[in-house]
């Protein structure tokens, strides 16, 4: 890493210390050629007030990360759902219990439903049904806490975004002894209230029977109707209404997201890409400088705390992404801000003036500021000196062979692959002006 920080007396300090080195690392990353996306992000353990990633898009890339066509982009820890509005509660019909035996899945409930009893318009979809998901939380002393979150049938809760949300804590599934703990919690028949006696019991959140919190996601808004469990098995309840029927103990945004979810600016539909993250940047405030008491005297002669930037590029990063990007079928093709060398001179034969030739045009070359690699190894064939230069993947290739005889060299441009003789004595002016 090329790790840098910034220490200022202001937030305002912060933001103009912030924005310098964001423009910096877009002028490194534009000087060495890389396709670079900036997305927000999420501070995650870091903290603060700002964060933003550089990622390289890329199909091999460990980051999802989404953009609409407005602009909006952002790694999926940092994407903010677009909630919809709630709804009244008034005239929805009450809760009912429905026997759905076996039916301990999403899709089998939804197929379940769709043959045992009917909607009051169209087909039962997983999007109708609201899936409990029991995480494990074990916080950095080791506590171990059950939180179940609701998300719509139709997602998948992401990880990434999970570990993002409930960070430092660490994040898994439920495991079989923690439902063995909690009988309270019927594995595939989870839901926030149950139907005892026609009365309906509130199951999860504060004040309920198990005591577990529970979070919804954003879309599980006042007003919405919910196919979901009934806390008992092979049974669950329809017509179950957020606001009436439960009550969250807040919201948690961690389901999936999709291709054509709404950007959060209403910028338009969101597209899903991958990339390799290269660089990132955060303003981090003042929890770390709190921390270790780092104060200085402004300019009344008073001790203040400061406020910290933190910038870094990951460099053996930047490699790989560069070798991605810049290679064919025989080896490398650097760019020439980060070519190991300028040009690459290869003596392609036996007789002296070769060998002379070739020295003396890589003089020339550094005459003129031009770093040179020269392999003038005498005993090896120009197939292996050729298969070198391809490897170490120098731009420009200047090859003194054959042609030397009429007063000629090859120049050898490795990135367009144009190979053509051109008079030694302009060599150096062809390259030099290319």
């Amino acid at each position: 890493m090329k790790d840098a920080y910034s220490f200022d007396l202001t937030d305002e300090g912060l933001a103009a210390a912030y924005q310098a080195q964001r423009d910096a690392y877009e002028r490194i990353f534009t000087r060495l050629g890389v396709d670079y996306v900036i997305v927000k992000a999420d501070a995650g353990a870091m903290g603060g007030s700002a964060s933003e990633e550089f990622l390289s898009p890329s199909a091999i890339g460990e980051d999802t990360f989404v953009r609409s066509p407005g602009g909006y982009a952002a790694n999926v820890e940092a994407v903010k759902t677009v909630a919809p509005a709630a709804k009244s509660i008034d005239g929805l019909p009450a809760a009912q219990t429905v026997v759905t035996p076996g039916a301990n899945t999403i899709q089998s409930l939804v197929d379940a439903a769709n043959t045992e009893f009917a909607k009051s318009s169209g087909a039962w979809t997983s999007a109708d049904t609201l899936k409990n998901v029991v995480l494990a939380l074990t916080s950095p002393e080791g506590k171990r806490e059950l939180v179940v979150v609701g998300v719509p049938g139709d997602r998948d809760v992401d990880a990434k975004r999970a570990e993002a949300a409930f960070g430092p804590a660490e994040v898994e599934p439920a495991n079989e002894a923690d439902f063995a703990k909690n009988p309270g919690l019927v594995k595939g028949y989870i839901g926030p209230v149950a139907i005892i006696d026609g009365k309906t019991t509130k199951v999860l959140g504060k004040d309920s029977t198990t005591g577990i919190r529970y979070l919804v996601d954003p879309r599980v808004v006042t007003g919405t109707e919910w196919l979901t469990g009934a806390n008992i098995a092979d049974q669950h309840l329809t017509n179950v209404v957020a606001g009436r029927d439960f009550e969250a103990d807040g919201v948690v945004d961690i389901a999936e997201v999709r291709a054509g979810d709404p950007a959060p600016d209403g910028s338009g539909p969101l597209e899903l890409a991958r990339g390799i993250e290269i660089g990132h940047v955060f303003q981090l405030g003042r929890k770390y400088a709190e921390a270790l008491d780092l104060k200085v005297l402004d300019e009344n002669g008073k001790l203040q705390i400061v406020t910290m930037g933190s910038y870094g590029i990951g460099v053996t990063r930047i490699i790989a992404v560069l070798a991605e990007a810049n290679h064919d079928d025989k080896g490398l093709i650097w760019p020439e801000a980060v070519s190991p060398a300028d040009v690459y001179i290869v003596a392609a034969g036996k007789d002296d003036s070769v060998f002379e030739a070739a020295e003396q045009l890589a003089a020339d070359f550094e005459a003129i500021g031009k770093t040179v690699m020269l392999d003038d190894r005498p005993k090896v064939s120009p197939g292996v000196k050729f298969g070198d230069a391809e490897l170490i993947g120098v731009p420009n290739i200047v090859i003194v062979g054959k042609g030397l005889e009429q007063g000629e060299v090859d120049v050898w441009n490795r990135r367009t692959g144009d190979r053509r003789s051109v008079a030694l004595n302009l060599a150096v002016a062809e390259l030099n002006n290319g």
